[in-house]
């Protein structure tokens, strides 16, 4: 079955449970993996009535399994993984590579509108690869190349301006963490101040070892001071994920249409907890039909309605007892 136009026209509630239950089934009559852990914990998938009952991957399998939802388990377009620098890596065989090139951009268009009205500028150490998200900014860059577009190497922190001309697009500027800081101190003698054109932050998170890790709060404070803007905006999305969420203020993370989160119990992680309760974050991803839509993710998190969460850091011991039950 041929998920992809369906799930990037989703418009409703309605629509997207009724996609989730469809690929839900195709999942447990074509991903061996999720089949199997299914059947390890003791659950029959026909008797779930509830997509919240509807149990989610742990994350951790990613490291430990090739997660694909095909017969033929070599066929893949391209493979993500982690930035981790010990330990086993996460690794996502995307099976299919334009529906990630559709999540990305339909994605950002959604919250951002057209890419093509914006000059970005990636602050990243671009020789990391196979990273999901160095891709993903990568194809924005190209797709806006005549914008301007372009990743920024660490040599010339001191060297590019960020006050545009008249006639330029406004700025998106992606970077990690220790890079808009590097970027900041390098700069120190050249605040930015205001003007025409928009300017918009992004942090994606990540010290990566560079940096003493430092609370949200504090990283905002310093950016919006240094570039003169009112808010800092957030990415969330990770390795195993084809999907982002976004944050225009204050760290309140937005999904698209095909993405939703649940909040679990860190006891139970197969019960889901209400609203504005602190718990494990769980993600349904209709875009990762073809490898797990269902994810359990090591983040800590509090959902505050429908479509609204926060992450609020890791999940101490955050291999969950009994979870990763079955040999690689």
């Amino acid at each position: 079955m041929n998920f992809r136009e369906k799930i990037f026209s989703i418009s409703s509630k309605q629509e997207f449970d009724n996609l989730t239950w469809d690929i839900f089934h195709y999942q447990i009559n074509n991903n061996k993996i999720y089949k199997t852990y299914l059947q390890r914990l003791g659950i029959n998938p026909f008797e779930i009535k509830n997509i919240s009952k509807i149990p989610f991957l742990p994350i951790s399998f990613f490291k430990t399994h090739r997660i694909l939802n095909s017969n033929v388990m070599d066929s893949y377009d391209i493979i993500f993984s982690s930035s981790g620098t010990t330990g086993i890596k996460s690794k996502h065989y995307v099976k299919d590579l334009n529906v990630y090139l559709d999540s990305i951009i339909k994605s950002f268009e959604f919250f951002y509108g057209p890419i093509e009205k914006f000059k970005f500028l990636g602050f990243f150490p671009i020789d990391r690869k196979n990273s999901s998200l160095i891709y993903m900014v990568k194809y924005f860059i190209k797709k806006t190349y005549k914008n301007g577009s372009h990743f920024v190497p660490y040599t010339s922190y001191q060297d590019i301006h960020l006050i545009p001309h008249q006639n330029d697009k406004n700025i998106f500027i992606f970077g990690l963490s220790f890079s808009l800081l590097d970027f900041i101190e390098k700069n120190n003698k050249m605040k930015q101040t205001k003007h025409k054109n928009e300017i918009i932050i992004m942090e994606t998170g990540g010290m990566k070892g560079k940096r003493k890790e430092i609370i949200r709060e504090e990283l905002h404070n310093l950016l919006k001071d240094f570039f003169c803007v009112k808010e800092i905006h957030s990415e969330y999305g990770m390795t195993e994920l084809l999907s982002q969420a976004y944050a225009k203020k204050n760290g309140i993370f937005q999904c698209p249409p095909w993405m939703k989160i649940y909040i679990r119990d860190t006891e139970d992680p197969l019960i889901h907890i209400d609203n504005n309760r602190i718990g494990g974050i769980d993600v349904i991803d209709l875009s990762n039909y073809l490898s797990c839509p269902f994810v359990s993710t090591e983040d800590l998190g509090k959902k505050i309605n429908y479509n609204k969460f926060e992450v609020l850091g890791r999940i101490d011991f955050s291999e969950i007892r009994g979870c990763n039950t079955m040999d690689p």
